[in-house]
């Protein structure tokens, strides 16, 4: 999944960025409003964490006008501001969630993959089809009950599969969720890796629709363990 950092305090957004990413989230930062106002404009992303005490305005107002826009991706806003008419601001302005300065990692970690799991309809943080499960909180895979180890790049693939599972997902769209926008890959490093993971997952599990994309699917007659 791909997160959009808007936070102007440099040491606080490359250590945040960093520990997110650790916990297998791809991390872009913007450092304004306006920066990050082009990015989600230019840009697919699946949440955004954002500073309300922003050097170009305060982000109640660039979210207000992003709600406005039709962007309704999930936004979580980190501030310093503990006030409950700031938060209530927050809210008002299109906020889902909010978190307060000084934060836990964790828990900011923690409120960014359930704002994002609940954006694609599920509720629990375990995600199966049949027998395979990934856990959104811990990024552990299993098949039938046994682990499955992935390289990163390939637990964000499956990841994103995961969230939209039974909807075909275009090579386009997981170049713009699973990748850095400076590295995004051609279709054929996309094959490759969906490749690895039909020889780890069975071959049957992810479905090539020609000219579409790729889908998820639950084997016939496979039960969750």
């Amino acid at each position: 999944m791909k997160i959009l950092l808007v936070e102007d305090d440099q040491a606080l957004s490359e250590a945040l960025a960093a520990s997110l990413e650790e916990g297998g989230l791809l991390v872009e930062v913007a450092a304004t409003g306006g920066e990050a106002d082009f990015l989600l404009r230019t840009e697919r992303y699946d949440a955004v964490v954002l500073d309300l005490g922003l050097p170009d305005g305060d982000g109640t107002r660039w979210l207000s006008q992003w709600r406005d826009d039709d962007i309704d991706l999930p936004v979580l806003v980190l501030t310093a501001r503990e006030r409950w008419s700031d938060k209530a601001a927050g809210f008002s302005a299109g906020a889902d969630d909010y978190v307060t300065k000084p934060f836990e990692t964790a828990e900011v970690m923690f409120r960014l993959r359930a704002l994002v799991r609940r954006s694609h309809g599920h509720a629990h943080p375990v995600l199966s089809a049949g027998a395979l499960s990934f856990d959104t909180h811990t990024g552990a895979v299993t098949l039938a009950g046994r682990p499955v180890a992935l390289t990163a790049q390939e637990s964000r693939l499956l990841s994103y599969l995961m969230h939209a599972r039974e909807r075909v997902v275009s090579r386009g769209e997981l170049s713009e969720h699973v990748y850095d926008r400076d590295h995004e890959p051609d279709s054929n490093v996309i094959d490759v890796q969906i490749s690895r993971l039909r020889r780890k997952l069975g071959s049957e599990r992810i479905e090539t629709r020609r000219g579409e994309g790729y889908r998820l699917v639950t084997p016939a007659g496979e039960d969750a363990p």
